[in-house]
C-alpha cells in the first residue's frame, strides 16, 4: 500500500472481494461523470456498462499480466484503474465525489509506476472525451484520430513516455 498527500487517500490492488464496490464507482463515474461521451443514450451507455459487473470486476482483479489498482479513503472506493504489464491503461474512473480532488491523476502515477516496475517506458491508453484534456495535462499525446467506441465519436488514442522515479 502507498499513500499520498491527498488526505489519507492509499493506494493497492484490488482483490475480488472489493469487486462490488469498485463496479460501484466504475458505473458511477461512466453515468454520471461521462456525459459528454455517451450523452444519456442508453444504448450506449448499456454496451458501455456490459462488463462493469462484479463478477468481471472480481476477474480483473486476478487477472494474469493486468493490475487492477484502488483509491482508498477511510474504507470507500474512490477510484478505479488498471494497467496491463504491456504498459496499456485500461481503466482510470474516480467516484463523482472524489472529482476535482487529485485523485486521478494520483491513480495516474499510481498506474504509470507499476507500468515502469513491469519493464515499461511508455504507456498508451484510449481516453474518453471527458477525460482528453485531462491526459494531455497529464503529458499524453494524441496517436491518432478518435476511435468511436460503443457508438460514441470520442476513444482517443494516446501515449506517453514514463520513466521510473528516483
Amino acid at each position: 500500500m502507498s499513500t499520498t498527500g491527498i488526505a489519507k487517500v492509499e493506494f493497492r490492488d484490488a482483490s475480488p472481494d472489493d469487486a462490488v464496490a469498485a463496479c460501484h464507482v466504475l458505473t458511477e463515474s461512466i453515468s454520471r461523470l461521462c456525459v459528454a461521451d455517451h450523452r444519456n443514450n442508453p444504448v450506449i451507455l448499456s454496451a458501455w456498462l456490459a462488463n462493469k459487473t462484479p463478477e468481471i470486476v472480481a476477474a480483473w482483479a486476478t487477472q494474469q499480466g493486468n493490475s487492477l489498482l484502488l483509491a482508498i479513503e477511510a474504507d470507500a472506493v474512490l477510484a478505479v484503474g488498471s494497467v496491463t504489464d504491456a504498459g496499456e491503461i485500461t481503466l482510470n474512473y474516480v467516484a463523482p465525489d472524489a472529482r476535482f480532488r487529485g485523485v486521478s491523476r494520483a491513480l495516474l502515477r499510481a498506474l504509470e509506476a507499476r507500468a515502469v516496475e513491469r519493464g515499461n517506458s511508455r504507456c498508451n491508453l484510449t481516453s474518453t472525451e471527458t477525460a482528453h484534456r485531462f491526459y494531455q495535462s497529464a503529458g499524453y499525446i494524441d496517436e491518432g484520430a478518435p476511435q468511436g467506441k460503443f457508438g460514441t465519436n470520442s476513444g482517443y488514442p494516446m501515449s506517453k513516455e514514463i520513466v521510473a522515479e528516483s
